[in-house]
């Protein structure tokens, strides 16, 4: 105890100071989170202090100061103390982790990477024109590995190539080419990597929600279990007036087709029968038009044979006149042989 109180007497005020500043923030809001800005230049930490002045408060303060801050809070709140690492700032805030892990990835724009930096993944320059006219910059391009030529006029990469892979660290001299190319491989901002709200930590796996999906699920599982209390018949609230409307169209349509005379169903009864009496009346229109053509047809059948009979009448009297001429000139020609026999005889 005695060490304690002599350790203690040896912290700076401004230390004590800042100590008691990062637990009256704490406790004065609902969550408080820890992020990492390593690699955050100090002029886009300004910005996103800025930014963030509506919705939370961002605090940099040395990892030391904080983790005695949380000690003395006590409870659960000291567990935060394991996602202190490297460069961590706080921040704090009234509303929910979600919101707040959403409004901390608004912070993340592309960002230039450094010569040395490890690459975040592959690193890719793709074919295309540059804005750059001919000059030294081909051959600085050229010396960086990144494959480049004139076309039209103008300084172009010849090639889509992979210049540094994930997980390599980054020449100073393609370092300074991506970002002439304006290539920005690095995404910075707020890294979330825990929160705590009354007791629970929420960890960036949690806080991770697509919305848009989130409420698809949210309103696909509303709309089946409407359908299955419609079709369950469950009386609800939301379901009554479906269920109503549903039990009016079923009696309805058994009133129609047993054809029970009830008011409710006799405007329906008459339209029915009214289609099904010009349906019977069609048909039988269509079955009279039928008989008066088999009529026409008997008759016009009728005077065909007989213009057909006709025409070969002339026919078979032009045969007759022809036999009896044939045997008017047999009966001369045997007058007149007899006739020059006699003349033998007596000549």
């Amino acid at each position: 105890m005695a060490e304690e109180k002599h350790h203690t007497e040896h912290v700076p005020e401004w230390k004590k100071n800042e100590i008691e500043n990062i637990m009256e923030l704490i406790q004065s809001h609902k969550v408080f989170g820890m992020v990492g800005i390593e690699g955050i230049l100090a002029t886009k930490i300004q910005k996103i202090r800025r930014d963030l002045k509506d919705v939370a408060v961002l605090k940099v303060s040395r990892n030391t100061l904080t983790e005695r801050a949380l000690n003395q809070l006590g409870e659960s709140i000291p567990e935060m103390n394991k996602y202190l690492d490297k460069q961590t700032a706080l921040v704090f805030t009234n509303e929910s982790p979600f919101k707040l892990y959403k409004v901390l990835e608004q912070t993340k724009t592309p960002s230039p990477i450094k010569g040395g930096a490890i690459a975040p993944e592959d690193i890719i320059v793709q074919k295309g024109p540059t804005s750059f006219p001919p000059g030294p910059i081909l051959g600085e391009l050229q010396s960086a590995g990144i494959p480049a030529s004139i076309d039209a006029g103008k300084v172009a990469v010849k090639e889509t190539k992979v210049v540094c892979k994930a997980g390599e660290a980054v020449p100073q001299k393609l370092a300074t080419m991506l970002a002439k190319l304006e290539i920005y491989p690095l995404i910075v901002g707020l890294d979330l990597r825990a929160a705590y709200d009354n007791g629970t930590i929420y960890e960036p796996e949690l806080l991770a929600i697509d919305e848009s999906q989130y409420f698809s699920d949210i309103t696909r599982a509303a709309q089946n279990a409407f359908n299955l209390a419609v079709n369950t018949a469950y009386p609800t609230s939301a379901t009554i007036g479906t269920l109503l409307a549903k039990a009016f169209a079923e009696s309805k349509n058994l009133g129609v087709n047993a054809v029970v005379f009830d008011s409710g169903v006799m405007d329906t009864l008459l339209a029915k029968a009214h289609v099904q009496m010009t349906s019977v009346a069609s048909k039988a229109a269509d079955k009279d038009a039928n008989a008066v053509d088999d009529q026409l047809r008997e008759v016009l059948g009728a005077a065909a044979s007989a213009a057909a009979a006709a025409a070969k009448v002339p026919e078979k009297k032009e045969e007759v006149k022809e036999e009896e001429k044939e045997e008017e000139e047999e009966e001369d020609r045997s007058e007149e042989d007899g006739m020059a026999g006699l003349g033998a005889l007596f000549g």
